[in-house]
Parts: C-alpha cells; sequence; structure tokens
C-alpha cells in the first residue's frame, strides 16, 4: 500500500483490499515508530564517525565509513540525517585548514608533547565530545588545566561551531584570569581553527 500513496487515496485501497482504515493507521503509526528508532540508531553512528573524522567527513566519507563497519546505509539516508542535524564537512579531507576570515594555516605545536607542567595556568588543553539527552544530541568543549587537571572551563551547544572552543577558552579566562602566556594545547580538526596544535594565548 505504501508503494502506491501517491496514486490512490488510502481508504480507496483499505476499501478494495477488505483492510480497516483503523487497522491501516495503526500499522501506519507502528512503521513510522521503527523508521525514526532506526534513524535515531544511524544518527548516533553518523556522530561518532563524523566526530572521529574531526569534523572533516562529508555524508559520502561517512558513509563508505558505516557499509565499511557492517551497515547498511544509502548515501541518501545517511545525507538527510546529516543535514537534519546541521553536521557537515567544516574543512575538505586532505586539504589544509580554511577559515572564512582569512588564511590560517596550520599552527606549529609548541607544547612539542611536554606534558609535565610545574604551576597552574601555564598549559591548557581543549577536548570536544558529544553527549545524548532526551532533547537530543549535546556537544560540549571542555578546557582542563594540565597541572591540576581540573576543567576550568565548558561550553556547550545544541550544534556543533567552529566557535564552540573558543567559548570555552573564554569561560577558562574568566574563570581564572591568567597571566599571559598560558599555553593552549588542541586535538580538534577544524573547530575554531584548531589542528592538533598548541598555541599561546
Amino acid at each position: 500500500m505504501r508503494a502506491h500513496l501517491g496514486e490512490f487515496r488510502p481508504h480507496s485501497m483499505c476499501r478494495v483490499l477488505g483492510v480497516h482504515r483503523s487497522g491501516y493507521y495503526v500499522w501506519q503509526r507502528q512503521t513510522v515508530g521503527v523508521r525514526k528508532r532506526e534513524d535515531d540508531r544511524l544518527l548516533g553512528l553518523i556522530k561518532h564517525s563524523w566526530l572521529a573524522s574531526g569534523g572533516v567527513y562529508g555524508y559520502r566519507k561517512v558513509t563508505v565509513d558505516l557499509r565499511e563497519s557492517g551497515e547498511t546505509c544509502s548515501r541518501h539516508r545517511v545525507h538527510r540525517l546529516m543535514k537534519g542535524e546541521g553536521l557537515r564537512a567544516e574543512v575538505g579531507y586532505g586539504s589544509k585548514p580554511r577559515y572564512r576570515g582569512g588564511p590560517v594555516g596550520v599552527i606549529a605545536n609548541v607544547l612539542n608533547r611536554e606534558f609535565a607542567p610545574t604551576a597552574p595556568n601555564r598549559v591548557w588543553v581543549t577536548d570536544i565530545t558529544y553527549i545524548r539527552t532526551y532533547e537530543g544530541w549535546l556537544y560540549l568543549a571542555a578546557v582542563m588545566d594540565l597541572y591540576s587537571r581540573q576543567i576550568v572551563g565548558w561550553a556547550t551547544r545544541s550544534t556543533m561551531t567552529s566557535d564552540l572552543v573558543l567559548q570555552a577558552l573564554l569561560a577558562a579566562v574568566w574563570k581564572r584570569k591568567p597571566g599571559p602566556g598560558v599555553m593552549v594545547h588542541s586535538d580538534q580538526g577544524s573547530q575554531g581553527a584548531f589542528n592538533r596544535s598548541s598555541q599561546h594565548l
């Protein structure tokens, strides 16, 4: 019946097939519910793939990633779910970072894997994760003081935005009020123009 909805009205098909209309609508609601649950499950896998890529995967790369893990899904479905959630490739895969305000380039890693600061507010590290809530997915950017291992700033958004890390850093600066020269290290991809690098505030 679903395949012919564009040609015939539901009540006409129910009459011809001898199906009660109430039973048809119950079946339709159940089908929609199953599809919604499956979309939610697939969306979780899509977000995991997209975040693991640092935000550089578009729907084509995400589809390939899901198929390699054993999922059966079409590009159209992945594109629809990513578009509805606001997920897109911020930076082309394999290309240099770009920022609409001007060229950024890859920032040198000043920290150079020396992860043992001798005092607070010398080295901060940032990270982004996502949390599932009753209202949908929530993206969390956190700033940790590498000396005390304490979270000194954080920010949340319902969608991944380029200034999410920046908002977390501003919260950390407001809370700690560090002196000049604090080093910030990030393993993020394109968010806030960070690219697995360290830089001074």
